[in-house]
């Protein structure tokens, strides 16, 4: 099997994929902000959440639903700056997988990544970076707005929970 890659192009190659799948992973997973509501504890991530609220009308009263479920549509997600933070946060992932899954088949087939090829993918590769770094900055500067709306005891419209690999 051929390889374009050098040395260290293939060390690159194999970080840039490690990197790229645990800011998937991170993005995907709905454990960002913890904190309690209606006294059971609740997390939620950017378009995720665990444990939220719903208004029962048989009781018509506030219950909470013990499982991970996304939000309803992308306005459903609880305010304008959570909704940056996944659109940002996703195109990041988003640059850093095809960067990485591009740099994997560059360790399999020779010339396929160049000098030019490796600078432009050098370069996608630190936008989508950055894109995820500023995010995370900026979230964390934030953290007082966001751990507030984990605090609140309004219900936020969800879909069915999913029923994926852990049920999560």
């Amino acid at each position: 099997m051929a390889s374009s890659l050098t040395c260290a192009g293939l060390v690159w190659a194999s970080l840039s994929f490690l990197c790229a799948a645990a800011s998937c992973v991170g993005f995907f997973m709905p454990y960002w902000l913890w904190g309690s509501q209606l006294g059971k504890p609740v997390s939620f991530g950017t378009f995720r959440r665990c444990s939220y609220p719903v208004h029962d009308e048989r009781r018509q009263a506030m219950v909470m639903v013990e499982e991970c479920g996304r939000y309803a549509s992308f306005q459903g997600i609880p305010s304008a700056e959570w909704r940056v933070c996944a659109v940002v946060t996703g195109l990041g992932c988003g640059l850093l997988l095809l960067v990485a899954l591009t740099a994997l088949m560059g360790c399999c087939v020779s010339e396929l990544i160049s000098t030019a090829v490796g600078r432009v993918a050098g370069g996608i590769q630190f936008l989508g970076g950055i894109s995820v770094f500023l995010e995370r900055l900026w979230r964390r500067m934030r953290l007082g707005a966001g751990a507030a709306l984990c605090r609140e005891t309004r219900a936020v419209p969800v879909t069915a929970p999913s029923r994926g690999v852990g049920g999560a």
